[in-house]
C-alpha cells in the first residue's frame, strides 16, 4: 500500500514518537504485573507495540460528533489479566498524556499539534495537512 509522502512521513514519527514513550513506560512500570500469557516479554519482538507490558499508540478518528473534529484517538493499553488499580491507571494514563504533549513539539516542531480531551478519550488534534497532491 502506498500513501502521500508526507502521511508516510507523518506515521513514521507517529510511531517513533510511541515507542519512545512506550520506553519510558516500560522502564518506570514494567515490572509492577505479570505479563498476558499470549503476550511476548519486552524486547522479544521486532515490534515493541507486540511485546512487553504496554501498547501505547493512536487511531485516526474522522471526529464526527467531537467539537475538535478530526484527529489521533489516544489507546493506553496494559496486557495482564491481574487488576490495575484505578488510581494507577489515571497516574498512567496523566503521565502518557503529558509526554505526548512534550514529545509533539519534538517529533513535529512545523505542526501546530495539541493532546485534549475530547468527551471520554484523549486525541491528538491540530495541523495534519499534507500540502499539495500531484
Amino acid at each position: 500500500m502506498s500513501g502521500h509522502y508526507k502521511q508516510v512521513q507523518l506515521d513514521r514519527s507517529m510511531k517513533k514518537m510511541f515507542d519512545e514513550i512506550d520506553d519510558f513506560l516500560e522502564d518506570k512500570y514494567g515490572d509492577s504485573f505479570p505479563l498476558h500469557p499470549n503476550r511476548a516479554k519486552r524486547g522479544k519482538t521486532s515490534n515493541k507495540e507486540s511485546d512487553g507490558l504496554f501498547n501505547v499508540g493512536v487511531s485516526f478518528s474522522a471526529g464526527y460528533g467531537s467539537k475538535y473534529g478530526r484527529g489521533y484517538v489516544v489507546d493506553i493499553k496494559l496486557s495482564t489479566l491481574s487488576n490495575v488499580d484505578q488510581q494507577l491507571k489515571e497516574e498512567i494514563t496523566r503521565e502518557t498524556i503529558s509526554l505526548i504533549g512534550e514529545k509533539l513539539k519534538v517529533y513535529f516542531p512545523n505542526r501546530n499539534l495539541d493532546v485534549v480531551k475530547d468527551r471520554h478519550v484523549y486525541k491528538i488534534v491540530g495541523d495534519f495537512a499534507l500540502g499539495e497532491t500531484y
